[in-house]
């Protein structure tokens, strides 16, 4: 979707960032050898947006029509043996997203290869009934088919590793099966003195299964997995290895910036590390299942998941979306899910649905009874959950509310009023007596209740639901501090996730700063891209409210310090529903010395002290106005502006802006200084403009080229941009406020990458990074790719 451009017109609009729509093929030749006619071969497709159609051989072979689950289609009634053979695969997207959703082939594709009697390919599933600090049980659910013609009586090894590849435990089965017999094994291990999966301590075990008869080895499957318990009540909230932990959570969608929404495992690591690193421990996938590489970081990183399943059920909410496809699949999305999700540790959460329209009418109550029923009958050890709002449940006494609250008669003076005005009307409709009765059955279904911007019916659903446990399922960020107090004030609240974590691409415009001479629209013009409200940016820079979210967490005592962008009007953009204030973490500014500038400091404090170039030029309590914040203008003069936090007269934290001189040079940083020789391995170079004294400067943008030498291609190059007509395929790039980024993915061969950037005026800046062979793998079964 990427490389079919943008436009404002033909193209799926402000929902999908203007990209325009299309339809795909792709077509790939690999050789099938004589001896695969004794085997058994699946495609294991891990997501195909959208509607995929999969041909063996020019014959209809499979099909899938939702774009994020993972399937599998058995390619042997097709296959020619001992020649060349060919797969196609046709997908299509068209005006069915309410966000970027990328197109075709977007997740990766496997060969599964195995014997006649083999693991299936979803087939291992761990689970850890019983749990203490001397031993823990771990039985192993595996599928074995036999598809040969005759009866075959099998071995079945299990063994569990430890993370330094030691066996642990193990256990030995024998099996008989039919000829075309399906059938289940249960074996039990115990593990003695285990190290348990938690946020702070992620420690994973392997286990594989190994099939084997008097012939020799016959099939593996294996996977990592973790050892935990989850469970949650309204008296001690929700527990993980029976410690209290409450989430802090964020919202993040399935792209991956300027890659698109291709999926990288690196990516999806470096993206969960950062999320970590600025205070989340809890991420929920909006809205749509995650992928298996992300979900394999939050394991290896220690992130908790919210896996959701679906935005629509039955009725749409975009021109061409699943709805139309729901009726008949989502019973196999669901089975996909949970297959997927099982053995990974991270996942605590399935979500059946968000912001589901027909979810508070009795039938739609039903339906989502239905699809959490079928959920738990596959997987009893999670918890379920729905992210259900007042917005949709109430959607009819609306207008009779808005009336109540006056919000006819009121003047809205641009998108920040009203802005205002919908969050209030969703406090008050979510507090409603009709929303209380409408979630009495959809929340009878949960065993936590999703509220998306519903903390108005915290209190409320303590006093009169006893029992129920409730997560803030979506929240506005700029309500972090208030909401924040209720999750730990509430033993029944066990979380929060904001919207968003990670800013993505589409619904343009969500949380940018609206001025008097912007049009007052709550999606933004074209050549709008992202949705300009995530806590985080598309390349990973962090905005400020970050740090301000970092702040009321209590994870750090470091103030914050930043500086409203100088207006001649003086009009000031203050925090609402999505939307920050307009700050900057800058000292780097166009104006005449002495102006006043406009300064907010962030601190878990008392008061802090501004100062600059050494000289005290304010003073001030912090929660004055704003909780965690403290504000005051000061008369700009280039050099060093510092903050120093106080409490109890003592200081608790101090930092600093430096104004910086004009560029000098672009600084080239990478994430990784060596890459094995996979297609699929990433690097991801930093790219900052700086001064002689390496202080980045914001102000002074300009176009930077990359050129990729070596064993390695430019996979992206972008920048945090919310508004360009720019594209992350091409070689170059305006900067966005010092910052660019580029994502080089290794070739297959092995060697030296140099990465080269060029700006007009600048001396070009390199780096070099090392590709090394890549070490060989062999497994099979749900491993063997």
């Amino acid at each position: 979707m990427l490389g079919g451009g943008r436009s404002a017109d033909n193209s799926g609009g402000p929902q999908t960032g203007y990209f325009r729509d299309g339809k795909w093929t792709y077509e790939k030749q690999f050789d099938v050898p004589e001896e695969w006619a004794s085997k058994r071969v699946t495609f294991e497709f891990e997501g195909v947006y959208r509607d995929a159609m999969v041909y063996i051989n020019g014959a209809l072979a499979g099909q899938w029509a939702g774009g994020y689950s993972r399937f599998h289609v058995s390619a042997d009634p097709f296959l020619q043996y001992g020649r060349a053979n060919t797969v196609r695969v046709d997908a299509q997207a068209h005006q069915d997203s309410r966000w970027y959703s990328g197109g075709g082939l977007h997740r990766p594709v496997s060969v599964l290869v195995g014997d006649l009697v083999h693991v299936t390919p979803t087939g291992l599933r761990l689970t850890t009934p019983d749990i203490d600090a001397d031993l823990a049980t771990v039985v192993a659910a595996t599928e074995i088919v036999n598809e040969d013609v005759s009866t075959r009586v099998v071995g079945v090894l299990l063994e569990i590793l430890d993370a330094g590849g030691e066996v642990v435990t193990s256990d030995r089965a024998r099996v008989t099966l039919l000829a075309g017999e399906r059938i289940t094994t249960h074996q039990r291990a115990y593990v003695q003195r285990p190290s348990l999966w938690s946020v702070e301590s992620p420690h994973l075990y392997h286990a594989s299964v190994r099939l084997s008869d008097d012939s020799g080895p016959l099939d593996e499957a294996s996977t990592h997995f973790g050892i935990r318990t989850v469970t949650a009540d309204p008296i001690r909230g929700l527990r993980i290895n029976g410690e209290t932990v409450k989430l802090r959570g964020g919202a993040i969608h399935h792209d991956n910036g300027i890659l698109g929404a291709a999926d990288f495992a690196d990516a999806a690591e470096r993206r969960v590390r950062m999320l970590k690193a600025a205070g989340f421990n809890a991420v929920r996938s909006a809205h749509n299942p995650m992928s298996v590489a992300l979900l394999d970081a939050c394991d290896r990183l220690g992130m908790l998941v919210m896996d959701e399943l679906f935005d629509v059920w039955t009725v749409a909410k975009s021109g061409d979306d699943y709805s139309r496809r729901f009726p008949q699949w989502w019973e196999r999305d669901v089975d996909s899910l949970v297959a997927k999700d099982f053995n990974h540790p991270s996942v605590i959460m399935y979500s059946i649905g968000n912001e589901i329209i027909e979810a508070g009418t009795p039938h739609g109550t039903r339906l989502g009874r239905h699809i959490a029923d079928r959920v738990r009958a596959q997987d009893p050890t999670r918890l379920v959950t729905h992210a259900l709002q007042g917005m949709y449940i109430a959607r009819d006494k609306i207008p009779a509310l808005k009336a109540e609250l006056g919000q006819d008669a009121a003047p809205v003076r641009g998108l920040n009023d009203y802005l205002g005005q919908v969050t209030h009307l969703i406090d008050a409709l979510m507090a409603s007596p009709v929303v209380g009765e409408r979630l009495a059955e959809p929340a009878s279904v949960l065993d936590v209740v999703g509220l998306n911007y519903g903390e108005s019916r915290y209190v409320l659903d303590e006093e009169a639901y006893p029992n129920r446990v409730v997560v803030g399922s979506e929240t506005f960020p700029t309500k972090i501090d208030r909401l924040w107090q209720l999750v730990t004030e509430n033993p029944h609240v066990i979380g929060d996730f904001t919207w968003t974590a990670w800013d993505f691409l589409g619904e343009v415009g969500t949380g940018r700063h609206v001025y008097p001479e912007d049009q007052q629209v709550h999606r933004a013009p074209y050549p709008w891209l992202t949705a300009e409200c995530g806590d985080i940016d598309i390349v990973g820079q962090r905005h400020p409210i970050s740090y301000y979210r970092e702040i009321v967490y209590g994870l750090t005592r470091t103030p914050y310090l930043a500086v409203r962008r100088p207006r001649e009007d003086g009009y000031v953009i203050k925090p609402r529903a999505w939307t920050w204030t307009d700050v900057s973490p800058s000292w780097t500014f166009d104006v005449p010395d002495g102006s006043p500038l406009h300064v907010e400091a962030y601190a878990a404090a008392e008061e802090v002290e501004f100062r600059l170039n050494g000289t005290t030029v304010a003073t001030v309590p912090v929660g004055t106005e704003r909780n965690f914040v403290a504000e005051a203008d000061v008369p700009y003069e280039p050099g060093v502006l510092e903050v120093v936090a106080y409490r109890d007269g003592a200081e608790v934290g101090r930092s600093a802006l430096r104004t910086a001189g004009e560029p000098t040079r672009l600084s080239l940083e990478t994430d990784r200084s060596e890459l094995t020789a996979d297609p699929q391995r990433l690097a991801h170079i930093s790219i900052t403009l700086v001064d002689g004294n390496g202080v980045l400067n914001p102000a002074r943008d300009t176009k930077i080229t990359i050129r990729v030498d070596g064993p390695g291609v430019l996979q992206g190059f972008g920048t945090g941009a919310p508004a360009t007509e720019e594209s992350f395929l091409d070689d170059s790039a305006t900067s966005f406020k010092g910052r660019a980024l580029a994502i080089v993915r290794a070739t297959g061969e092995t060697g030296r990458i140099t990465v080269t950037g060029r700006a007009h005026g600048l001396p070009d800046a390199s780096l070099e990074i090392d590709v090394v062979q890549a070490p060989i793998h062999h497994v099979t079964g749900e491993g063997q790719k």
